[in-house]
């Protein structure tokens, strides 16, 4: 799998969904999506971290699912070149939508760390405190956060309300959130082109 359109890109998996009865559009690592419609935004999070944003004003929202490289060393520009671009690519696309910075709403999910039994850093707890940190330097207000533990999550973002609703996914013998996100960190590390309330949810 490798990242669309540099570091992050629009999302391509849509499908109706029954159970809510409205259109869903999926999101993987690597990709983002804006709304203004009835929809819902889909995604399951492991090591990887989304921000829900959403101007109820301008009633514009989107989210993002993105993972830092991992990296032997905690290298400035290599975090900034792929976390600053997934926060500022959704961010600016819903300024570009009718958004403005200062009634943005954030909610932050994810960021667990699903290898602790592996000899890997913990790239997990590193997505988690980088979209913190960057919520916290932007000046925009984070209303709900569920970050790091140890548990994969799957979301569903309601774009019109904000609502969200949150299940914890158990890892047994099913590593396919892990393997997906080791094959997405291996395409980061790959030279690129230049150029509110959660609902536990069952």
């Amino acid at each position: 799998m490798r990242p669309r359109q540099g570091p992050q890109g629009t999302a391509t998996t849509r499908y109706f969904d029954s159970h809510f009865q409205r259109p869903a559009v999926k999101l993987s690592p690597g990709e983002y999506h804006i709304s203004g419609d009835q929809e819902v935004l889909v995604t399951v999070l492991g090591s990887c971290v989304s921000a829900c944003i959403r101007d109820p004003v301008a009633g514009v929202s989107g989210m993002n699912h993105f993972l830092l490289p991992s990296t032997n060393r905690e290298d400035e520009l290599v975090l900034a070149r792929y976390g600053i671009h997934a926060m500022e690519v959704l961010i600016n696309g819903l300024l570009a939508r009718g958004g403005q910075r200062e009634r943005l709403e954030v909610k932050l999910f994810g960021g667990a760390n699903l290898m602790r039994s592996r000899n890997t850093s913990n790239v997990g707890h590193n997505n988690a405190r980088f979209a913190s940190a960057f919520m916290s330097r932007e000046g925009l207000s984070v209303v709900t956060s569920d970050l790091f533990g140890h548990d994969p999550r799957k979301i569903w973002y309601f774009p019109e309300s904000g609502r969200v609703m949150l299940r914890r996914l158990k890892v047994t013998r099913n590593d396919t959130i892990i393997r997906r996100e080791v094959e997405y960190s291996k395409a980061l590390a790959e030279p690129a082109d230049s150029g509110g309330d959660v609902e536990l949810f069952g």
